[in-house]
């Protein structure tokens, strides 16, 4: 069983950075693809960043240019540093481990991942 454990949430400006770390069990991050999802109230859950066992990445198109995603294997930690943050970014972002494609994340899919974290808010005002 895969147990992941979001940190790093908070309150921040318009403008201000926020870094989201991942405990991930041991040899997580080596063996599934890890990503980063959002869900603003109302709305759906959404990707925002995803890496693979090989450290491919890929961004959603509102995470483009702003958010960087990367991991450290020898912790099992999974980061997302956010910049520039907008107050639409406000969210609950959740961290995720898949192996459906075995290491390959493929889409930011919701289906495409089976572990979930509890979440972390992030606020940010305007």
């Amino acid at each position: 069983q895969v147990q992941l454990v979001e940190s790093g949430g908070g309150s921040v400006q318009a403008g201000g950075s926020l870094r989201l770390s991942c405990a991930a069990s041991a040899y997580t991050n080596r063996r599934y693809c890890m990503g980063w999802f959002r869900q603003a109230p109302g709305k759906e859950r959404e990707g925002v960043a995803a890496i693979d066992s090989d450290g491919t990445k890929r961004y959603a198109d509102s995470a483009k240019g702003r958010f960087t995603i990367s991991k450290d294997n020898a912790k099992n930690t999974l980061y997302l540093q956010m910049n520039s943050l907008k107050p639409e970014d406000t969210a609950m972002y959740y961290c995720a481990a898949g192996q459906k494609y075995g290491g390959f994340c493929g889409a930011l899919f919701v289906g495409n991942f089976e572990f979930w974290g509890q979440g972390t808010l992030v606020t940010v005002s305007s």
